[in-house]
């Protein structure tokens, strides 16, 4: 994505007249080149991948049904971008918004159990950014945060908390690199207003996001020492070797399991959920590593003896911090199977659970994961899960 430009091509001006005439392809001529930054830009205003493709849609209808009304005094991207974020304001008022579930509620304890799916919460999903071809840097010269950092978990769940009209304003100045004139008017207000809410979310936003993002810790780590990272942590939870996880955490270390309320703060509070649930040794795991929300990532899959094969189970997404000694920071574990219990031996009990379809294809199928992976062979020729 490049900054806004100061007029439409001769080649987009004829796409546009072809398409206002009625011609279709044209039109998906015209617009397919923002149709990956409109997703991602609605992505971080909704928190959903699927949400976010429900908007783009939308978008992209009622630009074809207006564009005979499109006069050319913006830019087209502008113009699309304005459509976009209005779209996402009004698919915002109808809904409650997302969240992960350490902003849903405090910390828990192992011996309460890991309680059920709230009906009445709607969670965050990560974002399959490599996949969808997500580019580094800045979109435009003015823009304070990088694409792929405001697509970072922690970024989205704290712009999921401000008001409606302030996350519209963060996004398209500090992420988009829109001037606020380009803004008040997609937004229908006066500079001054945009400018009051862009100073509010900043202030917001400033207390709640980490001082180096993901993509600066990153850097820093190098391509090498995050592999070691993400390696170790793969080794070591299909080892079941709950001492090595635990060592790989910094002190206050968080782990949650959306669609799961429950979370658990600091290594103690981890050993004791990874000793009597994941890692009891009820479990078999395979890992493969993946990037998400522009991180470093696992996917996890369960054996099924049923299936004789191991099948998604949910998708670990790292934080990570440091770099002369990186530790993990925070483990969101995007669960993907029909899971939850009030009952404290629940992972001892219950270790095979169906799949929830829909979430496995919102997740697994979108960062291109495979749906099951084989056992390995044995010495013997027969197969057995890893331990």
């Amino acid at each position: 994505m490049t900054a806004p430009s100061t007029g439409a091509t001769t080649s987009e001006r004829a796409l546009q007249a072809a398409a206002a005439g009625g011609d279709e392809r044209a039109f998906r001529a015209l617009v397919e080149p923002y149709r990956r930054e409109l997703h991602a830009h609605c992505y971080r205003m909704l928190g959903s991948v699927q949400d976010a493709e429900d908007a783009v849609q939308e978008t992209l209808l009622r630009a074809w049904r207006g564009l005979a009304r499109f006069e050319g005094r913006s830019t087209l991207r502008s113009w699309l971008y304005t459509i976009a974020t209005n779209t996402c304001l009004n698919a915002i008022a109808r809904r409650p918004r997302r969240v992960l579930p350490i902003d849903h509620g405090p910390p828990a304890d192992m011996r309460d159990g890991l309680g059920l799916p709230p009906a009445e919460v709607v969670w965050l999903e990560p974002y399959p950014d490599e996949r969808l071809g997500v580019e580094d840097g800045t979109a435009a010269p003015d823009a304070r945060y990088e694409r792929r950092e405001s697509l970072e978990l922690a970024f989205i769940a704290a712009v999921q908390l401000l008001p409606a009209t302030q996350r519209a304003v963060l996004i398209l100045r500090e992420v988009l690199g829109f001037s606020a004139r380009e803004v008040a008017e997609a937004l229908q207000t006066t500079v001054a207003a945009v400018n009051s809410a862009l100073q509010r979310a900043r202030r917001a936003l400033d207390e709640r996001l980490p001082e180096r993002s993901q993509q600066a810790t990153l850097r820093q780590l190098g391509d090498r020492k995050l592999r070691e990272v993400v390696e170790g942590y793969m080794d070591a939870m299909q080892r079941g070797d709950v001492n090595r996880v635990v060592a790989m955490l910094a002190e206050e270390a968080a782990w949650s399991m959306p669609p799961l309320p429950a979370w658990f703060a600091g290594r103690e509070a981890i050993s004791a959920f990874l000793t009597h649930g994941p890692l009891s040794g009820a479990w078999h795991w395979r890992h493969v590593p993946v990037r998400a929300s522009g991180q470093a990532a696992s996917a996890a899959y369960v054996w099924m003896e049923a299936e004789r094969a191991y099948l998604p189970f949910a998708l670990d997404v790292l934080t990570l911090e440091g770099s002369d000694r990186p530790q993990v920071a925070a483990i969101t574990s995007f669960i993907v199977r029909a899971t939850g219990s009030d009952d404290p031996r629940y992972y001892e009990r219950y270790p095979e659970q169906p799949l929830d379809a829909e979430r496995a294809e919102a997740i697994f199928g979108r960062l291109g994961l495979p749906d099951r992976l084989a056992a390995e062979p044995t010495s013997h020729g027969t197969t057995k899960p890893s331990t």
